[in-house]
């Protein structure tokens, strides 16, 4: 199936369509978390009545936020520090992540220069649009010996 089309499958779909993966991951996260909930619950009867006591709905409470946020520290928000912020801090351009695709985006604008001659610009104003690159082209690094080439 072409990419195209797959674009305008996700559209007719509206939010489900378009953020579908979001959407599965949502769904996944909430039923680990109550399957998560239910499990504890019947352990914690199960302890309770080991030691012949009741059980106790704001004991199996705290309990529970505890144990689930103390998992969250240790696994969840690691995880998702590491993800989303090795994404964010990708998306904005460190100078590690960006080097290598700003050098080969002004070799491709000059080629494109070489090229089309007085249309290059207009050319890579409608490129940009066409993949919603608004701010322009970014500089590329200056390279230890000072130069920019």
């Amino acid at each position: 199936m072409s990419e195209e089309k797959q674009e305008e499958q996700a559209r007719r779909r509206g939010i489900f369509g378009k953020y579908a993966y979001g959407w599965l991951t949502l769904a996944f996260f909430i039923g680990s978390l109550v399957l998560h909930w239910i499990f504890g619950w019947h352990s914690y009867v199960a302890e309770a009545q080991e030691h012949g006591q009741a059980a106790v709905v704001g004991e199996y409470l705290d309990q529970m936020l505890r144990d689930t946020f103390e998992n969250w520290q240790s696994e969840f928000l690691q995880l998702l520090w590491q993800v989303v912020g090795l994404a964010y801090f990708l998306y904005l351009g460190s100078p590690s992540s960006k080097e290598n695709d700003d050098r080969l985006e002004a070799k491709i604008d000059a080629l494109i220069r070489l090229q089309a001659g007085s249309g290059a610009d207009e050319l890579i104003d409608r490129i940009d649009q066409r993949f919603l690159r608004d701010g322009g082209h970014a500089r590329p690094h200056a390279r230890d010996d000072g130069s920019n080439a």
